[in-house]
């Protein structure tokens, strides 16, 4: 036997199923890690899914209790004139404590001087739209809140103010425009027979355009002479702009239209001052113009109307 040939050693059997068994632990590491992963996966996507539930029913339950910004009082975003309103308004408007001046020598206009609108003539429907440091809704309403008093009172027509707020950028910061309506907005909710006497105010005592514009306080004082009672609700309403939402979402309503009583006119200004649906387009200064404007609209509505007395002069009834 030659001395350099190799025995041949057979390969011991348990040093193969020794491989055999280590590569089988392998195998069950991997599938264990690979089970450990997906249960860890679905249990953060189960955490993350009702997290992610619990979030939406917390806004839905938080929406659902948030108390409602709209003010009450209202009638399609507006606030309709009464008679009542307009007798609180002179009254908080009359001197209290100076003597009655003398007349002698005054003529003294008569209650009611003017005729009252004709059965068949009806009452006519006006929206005014205003924003507060509009100058033209100041002119209109100097010009014909007589007139419109005159008309609520006997019946002939059925005036509605809505505060917008188109100019808050013209007040160097203070969005004068939104607080103001939003002012508005307080005082018809709190006080509703005060809001005609502080819309005329507001209106009548506008400060000028581009111009900081009234402050909180005195917009709170405003309203106080203006004959509201509650001062501290209503100095609280309007220091925290309650209703400034509820101003600009009826702002945009009023933009995208219709307007009440309308089929296809919308807000593009203030004011915009509408009278059966129709717009009125001419001077804001002209009381005479005006009427006019109404009494053909309610002449157009009403056939066979008279026209010259159908709707009463602008002259008679006391500013409020």
């Amino acid at each position: 036997m030659s001395s350099d040939e190799t025995p041949n050693v057979p390969t011991q059997p348990h040093s193969r199923a020794a491989v055999r068994e280590k590569a089988q632990q392998v195998s069950a590491q991997q599938s264990r890690a690979r089970i450990l992963r997906r249960v860890i996966i679905g249990v953060i996507a189960i955490v993350v899914v009702g997290a992610a539930g619990g979030a939406v029913a917390w806004a839905v339950g938080a929406a659902v209790s948030k108390p409602s910004t709209t003010p009450s009082n209202l009638h399609d975003d507006g606030v309709v004139v009464t008679k009542a309103d307009l007798a609180e308004a002179r009254k908080a408007s009359a001197p209290t404590a100076s003597p009655t001046p003398s007349t002698a020598g005054t003529p003294t206009a008569p209650a009611s001087p003017t005729p009252s609108p004709t059965a068949t003539a009806g009452s006519v429907d006006v929206h005014i739209y205003v924003d507060y440091l509009s100058p033209g809704a100041g002119e209109f309403e100097r010009a014909n809140a007589k007139q419109l008093a005159t008309w609520v009172e006997q019946d002939a027509a059925t005036v509605t103010y809505h505060p917008v707020a188109l100019l808050t950028a013209n007040s160097n910061g203070t969005k004068y425009s939104l607080r103001a309506a939003s002012a508005a907005a307080c005082v018809a909710s709190l006080q509703p027979d005060a809001f005609y006497a502080y819309n005329h105010a507001l209106l009548t005592d506008q400060p000028k355009l581009d111009s900081d514009g009234k402050t909180d306080a005195e917009l709170a004082d405003l309203a106080t002479s203006s004959g509201v009672k509650d001062a501290k609700a209503l100095k609280d309403c309007i220091a925290g702009t309650t209703y400034a939402s509820w101003v600009k979402d009826a702002t945009s309503r009023a933009a995208e239209g219709p307007l009440p009583g309308s089929k296809k006119l919308v807000l593009t200004g203030a004011p915009t001052i509408v009278v059966n649906g129709q717009a009125y387009a001419g001077s804001l200064t002209d009381a005479a113009e005006f009427s006019q404007f109404v009494l053909s609209v309610a002449s157009d509505a009403y056939y066979g109307t008279p026209a010259p007395t159908a709707i009463p002069t602008p002259t008679v009834t006391p500013t409020p």
